[in-house]
């Protein structure tokens, strides 16, 4: 039996870009609900999992959260039978089967044309339960300014006064910040060594964080609360809120599944609208709902949103390019442990710091380290025959020194986002016999464009009297991915350049870490996938169900699915040109601006 839900706005997938959805519309009244396939992971809908104090005192244990939440969306296929398998085992001839898909095993996908290492992650809160809560702006001259192939230049969809306006509403949802680690010794020395030394134009990473006001034994603030879906959310994330008097309604279910969105009417004059939306209990598959509500926001990632709209044929129905112009980021990588004269002389270089700001910060953490040095000296002095029960510290930096958090911000000098930092990510683990805090990681993030041509396809669809299904589904049921993506001559010849550059930073800082040598990275490990569902503007067709051709972007400048009047799409998959820097910041601005959309479409429904 399929249960009817009645709500204002119904918002499909509980990230930081749907928990922004969740929270302005019910600030402003509107009964809410919030969905997603993933479970509940902490006492907080959508908490950052890097809040744990395990994990901040050592992020490297947060490798295997991170493995552990990542699911491959597309897997090539592999015929080959391991050698050494019991020949009495069973097998079977692959090439007769050549069309079945087992764990997202993809037997279409071709392995050179793969983003072998995009995946989703299914949880309350999204990927910003492990994300690393980068927030950089886009690049007005690289990443919101795009000419193409034929040399035409295209006008970026929002102006630069509502993308600014978004981007202040983003900085205070996620407490945007570039202080939380500016104090810190082992992030000044890195600042000093690549700016004043060697004269690049390195900052701080502005970041979702904030620091802790409680103290450790030694009187210092160590810690920090990593924002995520939580923090968009505020009150609303604690699973006990209860409503109080004038507030609307608000619920965020859990293993809910949306697996197909209904349109009714449209024209070659008029816009369609959503009927409802159809849902199914995961956790009792007997269990189906059907939402009617009078807006619909899907904010599922840049690979699920697209394809939860192709499942229910809205790119048949509406024209729409879904999955095409897909963009993802060329990743270079490597990791140094810092140079011995660095340290030797680390006080000296802290000495030496000038600039606003940094100086104060850098004679402080001078006399830490100095402090420092002479105790862990000391120690050495006095249990010179005893040193395996007096044990002194052999690295200047005290153990709760924080990490560097710095970047370099793309340009059309540099059309690459570079960030030295220490984090956790699913690759780039460090040996358990090297000291973390020498450690500094550089991630450099390369730009691709949109063509039509770089897309991911989604299994054939087809009918069993009047139901719709699939050739292939993956583990939730929904039409199996593929993905087809090249980059062109220039952007491979870019990402050289990318790396050569990545390497002369390093060069500045230290020698590169056994296995973490430089290199590029799976391509789809950025996890930045963006396009597939790419904001546009055609001010004559927009609001049209019918057209004759198929559009060239999938929603409008206020994130409303192109030819209907109560959807809306939210997320990195909206970004039209491609991007260097972490996209999540300019998805937050996208969708503040669309908020002010659905009110002003629930006001003008409200009044007739």
């Amino acid at each position: 039996m399929t249960k009817k839900i009645s709500t204002d706005v119904l918002v499909v997938g509980s990230g930081p870009i749907g928990s922004l959805f969740a929270h302005d519309l019910h600030a402003k009244g509107k009964n809410v609900l919030m969905v997603d396939a993933g479970p509940q992971t902490a006492g907080r809908y959508g908490e950052h999992q890097k809040n744990s104090f395990l994990y901040q005192r050592n992020i490297d244990e947060f490798v295997n959260v991170i493995k552990g939440h990542l699911h491959p969306l597309s897997v090539s296929t592999r015929s080959d039978i391991p050698t050494t398998l019991d020949p009495s085992a069973y097998h079977y001839d692959a090439a007769e089967y050549a069309g079945f898909v087992l764990n997202n095993q993809n037997p279409h996908q071709k392995e050179e044309d793969n983003l072998g290492a995009c995946a989703a992650t299914y949880a309350v809160g999204g990927m910003a339960t492990h994300w690393t809560c980068a927030m950089p702006e886009f690049n007005e001259a690289l990443e919101r300014t795009w000419v193409d192939e034929r040399n035409n230049k295209a006008t970026y969809p929002l102006s630069k006064e509502k993308l600014n306006d978004g981007y202040t509403h983003s900085t205070a949802a996620l407490k945007r910040t570039t202080e939380a680690y500016r104090h810190s010794a082992r992030h000044q020395l890195v600042k000093k060594v690549l700016n004043q030394d060697a004269g690049f134009q390195v900052s701080e990473l502005p970041l979702a964080v904030e620091r802790r006001k409680d103290q450790n034994e030694h009187g210092h603030q160590e810690f920090v609360t990593w924002s995520g879906a939580d923090t968009v959310l505020g009150e609303l994330a604690d699973p006990a809120w209860k409503k109080g008097s004038g507030d609307a309604d608000f619920k965020l279910q859990a293993e809910w599944q949306a697996t197909r969105i209904e349109l009714e009417g449209g024209s070659a004059d008029s816009a369609a609208r959503v009927k409802s939306v159809h849902l199914r209990n995961l956790r009792n598959l007997n269990e189906t709902a059907e939402v009617e509500a009078k807006a619909y926001v899907i904010a599922c990632g840049p690979i699920l949103t697209a394809q939860l709209l192709y499942a229910s044929e809205l790119d048949k129905k509406l024209k729409l390019p879904v999955g095409k112009y897909m963009t993802e980021q060329p990743m270079a990588f490597c990791q140094v442990v810092l140079r011995q004269e660095h340290l030797d002389d680390l006080e000296k270089h802290l000495g030496q710091v000038t600039g606003e700001g940094d100086k104060k910060f850098a004679q402080e953490a001078k006399k830490r380290v100095e402090t420092y040095r002479a105790a862990q000296r000391k120690i050495l002095d006095e249990h010179q025959d005893n040193s395996r029960q007096a044990p002194a510290d052999p690295i200047p930096f005290p153990k709760d020194e924080p990490e560097p958090n710095l970047y370099i911000p793309a340009s059309t000098k540099r059309p690459w986002h570079c960030q030295i930092h220490r984090d956790a990510f699913s690759y780039g683990a460090v040996p358990p016999n090297i000291d973390t805090r020498l450690i500094v990681d550089l991630r450099w993030f390369g730009l691709s464009r949109p063509r039509a041509s770089n897309r991911v396809e989604f299994s054939e669809r087809y009918r069993e009297g009047d139901t719709l299904k699939f050739r292939n589904v993956d583990s939730f049921d929904m039409p199996q991915p593929t993905f087809h993506f090249q980059l062109t001559k220039q952007e491979r010849h870019t990402a050289g350049e990318m790396m050569a550059d990545m390497v002369r930073v390093a060069s500045h800082l230290g020698g590169f870490m056994p296995g973490s040598e430089p290199q590029f990275l799976v391509p789809g490990l950025p996890l930045h996938v963006a396009g597939t569902t790419r904001m546009g503007r055609d001010d004559a067709n927009d609001g049209k169900a019918q057209v004759k051709e198929e559009r060239d972007h999938v929603v409008t400048p206020t994130s409303r699915v192109c030819g209907t009047s109560n959807l809306w799409l939210g997320g990195n998959g909206l970004h039209p040109f491609g991007n260097a820097s972490n996209p999540t910041h300019t998805s937050m601005a996208m969708a503040h601006v669309a908020v002010q959309d659905v009110l002003s479409v629930l006001k003008t429904n409200t009044q007739k």
